[in-house]
């Protein structure tokens, strides 16, 4: 039961917090969740931010990379940013942001959850497009694995780093391409949906909360319906859209690597686990990557 009400207790600080990464899709039919299982899993989350310094400068006032790291900081972070820019998808994607002439991007560095990240501060402009981010690493983003229930792509990381064949500006660069991929999906969420959520979310578990925990309940339905999901599903399938951008990174960096094959099934072997739901989602990648394609799925 405890664990029930600090589950309930994060999804709510999660769409109120200015700092908190909220990614949604469009409205679908809701499908049934395993509660019990799903509030053990997001116990174990470690939230992850990241930060970049210019690749190129912006083109436009109004748009592109604002890079606010601390004296103390830069030399750690500018080796994330060259493992996150030695690979063409995030030489592509800094360079989408770096020269958007509407969307500011502001990257940051803060000790308060020195291995984890956060994104937030979004803002939108009339015509509701997104103009506004802020990704705020860890001080040692560059530390620490997440568990593989929502993170299958950086906790396969790990057992490779313990054998020294990565560094952990790897796992520090896959953490900003996870980053990115929730910027990206905010990007085409709408504005709406986004505070539709936010406001919600905290009504949907009161009721829970005293309906005796019962999904099923045709409120809490009708309020999935509105959002898109309930509020683990939306927060599943935001985390599993972070993934599939570091996957896309990792692809990248380690195709030429003798250790690709053990890394990718490592990673199926998670998503079949944790995230059957989403496997296509990774499997697109994967068959992108011709490659890749056979270690994924033998």
């Amino acid at each position: 039961m405890r664990m029930l009400w600090l589950f309930l207790l994060f999804t709510s600080l999660f769409f109120l917090a200015p700092f908190r990464r909220v990614e949604a899709r469009q409205p679908a039919k809701a499908r049934p969740t395993p509660i019990g299982s799903t509030v053990k899993n997001c116990a174990q989350r470690i939230p992850v931010v990241f930060e970049r310094e210019s690749f190129a400068a912006p083109v436009a006032s109004n748009g592109g990379i604002r890079e606010a790291i601390d004296d103390k900081y830069k030399t750690r972070y500018q080796q994330w940013k060259t493992e996150f820019l030695s690979t063409d998808i995030g030489r592509a994607q800094w360079e989408m942001y770096a020269h958007h002439p509407r969307l500011m991007l502001t990257i940051t560095i803060a000790a308060g959850n020195p291995q984890g990240a956060a994104t937030g501060k979004y803002k939108w402009d009339e015509s509701g497009e997104l103009i506004a981010a802020t990704i705020i690493l860890g001080s040692q983003v560059d530390r620490g694995y997440p568990s593989s229930v929502y993170y299958p792509v950086m906790n396969a990381l790990e057992p490779f780093e313990a054998k020294q064949l990565i560094g952990g500006s790897v796992l520090a660069a896959t953490k900003i391409a996870h980053e990115f991929g929730h910027v990206m999906k905010i990007a085409g969420t709408p504005e709406s949906l986004y505070h539709l959520q936010a406001q919600l979310v905290p009504i949907y578990n009161k009721i829970f909360l005293s309906n005796g925990y019962n999904v099923h309940d045709p409120r809490l339905v009708e309020l999935a319906k509105q959002m898109g999901g309930n509020p683990v599903e939306i927060w599943e399938d935001r985390e599993y859209w972070g993934e599939a951008n570091a996957m896309l990174f990792l692809r990248d960096r380690v195709a030429k690597e003798k250790f690709h094959c053990r890394l990718f099934g490592k990673i199926k072997q998670a998503v079949e686990e944790y995230a059957k739901d989403y496997e296509e989602r990774f499997a697109e990648i994967a068959k992108a990557q011709g490659a890749l394609y056979p270690c994924y799925w033998r």
